[in-house]
C-alpha cells in the first residue's frame, strides 16, 4: 500500500484491548489499576497464577499467563489450555484456570451474568446495545449448547471492541 499524495497510512494497535475492555465491563478495579499504572498484565497474572512475586515470574510462566488471559475470555477450558500451552497436564491447566478466575472473580461474575442473560432473555448485547440472539443456549445437544455459551460470553466483549474500533476508524 502506498499513501496518496498528502496522505499518511497508520498502523494502530490497541494493546490488550479485549482484556482492558473485559476489566472495564466487569468493573475489575484491580485489573484496571494494573493497566492504568502501565504494568505488564501478563506478568502480574503469572505472579497470581503461580503464587510468586512479580519479580520472580519466568518467561515461560508469563507466556502461559498471556495464553490464559486471552483464552478464558473465549471460554477455553483445561483441555484447550493444555493443548495450547503444550507442556502442562490437564490437572495443571485446570488449576491455572481456577487460579485465574480466583484472581479475576469480577470477570468470572460478569461472564456468568452474560450467560444468565443469554439463557433468560434469549440474547446478549454489546455495550452499545447491538444484540445477538442466543437460541442454541438451550439446545439439548451438548456440543451445540457449549458452543453457544462460548459465543454468548464472548460477544459482548468482542462486539463492543468491534463497535469501538469502527467508531475510532470513523473519527
Amino acid at each position: 500500500f502506498i499513501a496518496g499524495k498528502g496522505k499518511v497510512l497508520l498502523a494502530v494497535d490497541y494493546a490488550q484491548f479485549e482484556l482492558r475492555l473485559a476489566a472495564a465491563l466487569a468493573h475489575d478495579e484491580e485489573m484496571i489499576a494494573i493497566f492504568n499504572a502501565d504494568r505488564d498484565v501478563h506478568t502480574e497474572m503469572a505472579a497470581q497464577i503461580y503464587q510468586v512475586d512479580v519479580k520472580d515470574v519466568t518467561k515461560d510462566q508469563r507466556r502461559v499467563a498471556k495464553t490464559v488471559n486471552f483464552s478464558v475470555l473465549y471460554g477455553a477450558g483445561p483441555r484447550n489450555l493444555m493443548q495450547t500451552v503444550g507442556n502442562i497436564s490437564f490437572a495443571e491447566a485446570k488449576q491455572i484456570i481456577d487460579r485465574w478466575f480466583e484472581a479475576r472473580h469480577k470477570i468470572r461474575n460478569y461472564l456468568d451474568s452474560i450467560l444468565k442473560q443469554a439463557e433468560e432473555q434469549g440474547f446478549v448485547e454489546t455495550y452499545f446495545g447491538r444484540r445477538r440472539p442466543t437460541p442454541d443456549i438451550k439446545s439439548s445437544n451438548f456440543q451445540v449448547r457449549e458452543a453457544a455459551k462460548r459465543a454468548s460470553a464472548n460477544m459482548p466483549i468482542q462486539g463492543t471492541e468491534a463497535d469501538l474500533m469502527k467508531l475510532a476508524m470513523l473519527k
